[in-house]
């Protein structure tokens, strides 16, 4: 019966009898305003993507009020890291965005490196190799990304399309680093090993055969009447709002901001490599989306040309008081056991100071605040996390939009909570 709409009690002589007052009452009733309705969507919610809880108060179907709530995943990263040497702690940073851990890894890398100040040192092989497992990890957090979006919007095969081309990913991560989903790859001033033989090679195929599925899924979805009336103008962010923020990442650059860190602050070999920076216009998830999908193009772009300038030499820098010095060393002269003693039981010696270094991540800028007081342990380290950026835009983004609406936004913001939550 639509809201408002007056009872009338038609069954019996009695209903009739005593109809004057019970209508006047019922009508008294349905004149009085609606009281909002509080909704809590998560944390155990599958299009959350995670322990992510919100509390919406809603008039009817419309959202008048959101307010997410995190922290179900907190494990306090930041201040474990203050008992761990600056090498132990790159672990930790593989379950920041897990879909994405070879990218964690570097950035954290890459900050510790420039507190050292051998930024400029390392090798140019481990550089390229470095930002081919970037790349690598960019495609595979958005193939994971896009299918969960799809999926939950209504698109299975796209989800189905996309987690084959990842299990791809997977297996060269395998191959790689001997793990598929926690890689730890990465070490200060280095790489913990060379690429195996062959690897090179089953990288440039997957960089042919992935071309074609993203091809296949934007035909499925692009001009897709379901898909674009449920992405299409919904969940716009402004220019103006996605800057205040502090949105990056494709969620800024869907918004018509033209920034992305691999161009405004190269680091690695970025400068030297060829790639466009995909741009929105409206800001809607529409226009996410289709960053995301023109990113994984780059990305492409950006991983033949590495294997193709790949150059010879070593994946470490020189230098037995950061990196491990080999094996067989160790094992026949004292000044490299001793190297080895200290590395493994005291850590890294930083010098005093502080520094930021922020990554270009799948998510965003990831970055990483070092305070160092001197020694092998970080005195403080915070974390940037994008996704908890992303998401605080959520109490004024949500509001005038439906419940059904939620989920497809959610899915446009594309966050991981072990990030967020740290």
């Amino acid at each position: 019966m639509p809201r408002g709409q007056n009872f009338e009690y038609k069954d019996t002589a009695a209903h009739a009898a005593g109809g004057a007052a019970s209508g006047a009452d019922m009508t008294d009733s349905a004149d009085l305003p609606a009281e909002p309705m509080v909704l809590n969507m998560g944390p155990s919610h599958p299009s959350t993507h995670g322990v992510l809880r919100l509390q919406l108060e809603l008039d009817g179907e419309l959202i008048t009020r959101a307010t997410p709530e995190v922290g179900y995943l907190h494990r306090g990263d930041e201040k474990i890291a203050e008992n761990l040497t600056w090498t132990q702690f790159i672990p930790y940073t593989d379950r920041l965005d897990y879909l994405a851990p070879l990218a964690n890894n570097v950035a954290y890398a890459l900050a510790v490196e420039k507190l050292l100040g051998i930024q400029d040192q390392l090798p140019p092989r481990c550089q390229y190799i470095r930002v081919i497992c970037c790349e690598l990890a960019r495609i595979s957090a958005h193939l994971l990304g896009l299918g969960s979006f799809a999926m939950d919007v209504g698109a299975m095969t796209v989800f189905l399309l996309t987690f084959t081309e990842r299990e791809k990913i997977y297996n060269l991560c395998e191959a790689l680093t001997g793990a598929r989903f926690t890689t730890s790859y990465t070490r200060i001033g280095g790489l913990a090993r060379d690429l195996p033989p062959g690897w090179t090679d089953q990288c440039r195929r997957f960089a042919r055969e992935v071309v074609p599925a993203i091809n296949e899924v934007e035909a499925l979805l692009t001009r897709n009447r379901i898909w674009v009336d449920r992405t299409r103008d919904l969940g716009v962010i402004s220019r103006e709002d996605a800057i205040s923020y502090g949105l990056t990442g494709p969620n800024l650059r869907g918004s018509g901001v033209d920034y992305d860190v691999r161009k405004a602050h190269p680091y690695l070999v970025y400068d030297r490599l060829k790639f466009d920076v995909p741009v929105g216009s409206v800001g809607d998830c529409y226009d996410r989306y289709l960053v995301r999908m023109e990113e994984m193009r780059q990305s492409v772009r950006i991983i033949h040309q590495c294997l193709d300038q790949l150059p010879g030499g070593p994946v470490n820098v020189d230098d037995g008081k950061v990196v491990l010095p080999p094996k067989d060393k160790v094992l026949t002269r004292m000044e490299e056991l001793i190297h080895q003693f200290i590395l493994v039981t005291q850590g890294v010696n930083a010098p005093p100071g502080e520094i930021y270094f922020g990554a270009e991540n799948p998510k965003g800028e990831l970055g990483f605040y070092l305070n160092s007081r001197g020694g092998g342990v970080p005195y403080r380290l915070k974390i940037r996390s994008p996704s908890f950026v992303n998401l605080s835009i959520l109490p004024r983004l949500l509001p005038g939009h439906m419940v059904s609406d939620v989920v497809a936004i959610l899915g446009s913001l594309d966050f991981v909570m072990g990030e967020c939550d740290r």
